[in-house]
């Protein structure tokens, strides 16, 4: 499918207190057959999210190192979390101390996660995830850990606000781009 025609069809799924101001953008390089081309989200016509592009504001992370410091990460440890470290532990640990192991597990599989969805995005990788998430429902592009099927979905008219608070608690677990598209879906930006 041509740019175009995506394009088209992607804005047209755009909730209505973003039309007009959420818009795909793409550039290729027609002489440079080894440049893919950049493609991005604009809101309000600035660049947001620049696949790949480490100057926007929106955090980008280089290293699974970056993600464990992060203090505005904040992963909710569950009690199944922590009987799972008490019992690879086999012996006698503090509380506190197990509460601390399954905290580092858990960012070390963000970080992990995280890291692997952002390390490949492109303009190919957009028109996949745009064609994806064309053929795909709602549910699975809410569901699914690709940052562009979870922000295309997040923006998206057949998704209610009602829905979309109740995803709060999911969203804080996600890629720091999908945390600023569910806020400007909610409108606090």
């Amino acid at each position: 499918m041509s740019w175009s025609k995506l394009k088209q069809q992607l804005e047209s799924f755009l909730s209505p207190s973003l039309q007009g101001k959420v818009e795909y953008r793409a550039t290729g390089y027609r002489y440079l057959p080894d440049k893919a081309g950049i493609c991005y989200i604009a809101v309000d016509k600035k660049n947001i999210l620049n696949m790949s592009d480490a100057t926007t504001f929106i955090t980008w992370y280089q290293s699974e190192q970056e993600i464990k410091n992060d203090s505005g990460i904040d992963i909710p440890i569950g009690h199944e979390q922590i009987e799972a470290v008490r019992m690879n532990m086999q012996g006698k640990i503090p509380e506190d101390r197990l509460i601390a192991i399954a905290r580092s597990r858990a960012i070390s599989q963000l970080a992990k996660e995280l890291w692997a969805a952002q390390s490949s995005l492109s303009k190919s990788n957009f028109m996949d995830a745009a064609n994806t998430f064309l053929s795909s429902s709602i549910e699975d592009s809410l569901e699914s850990n690709d940052i562009l099927l979870n922000i295309m979905a997040l923006i998206d008219r057949r998704v209610g606000k009602k829905r979309i608070l109740n995803m709060s608690e999911k969203i804080k677990l996600k890629h720091p781009a999908v945390q600023y598209f569910f806020d400007l879906r909610l409108g606090k930006l």
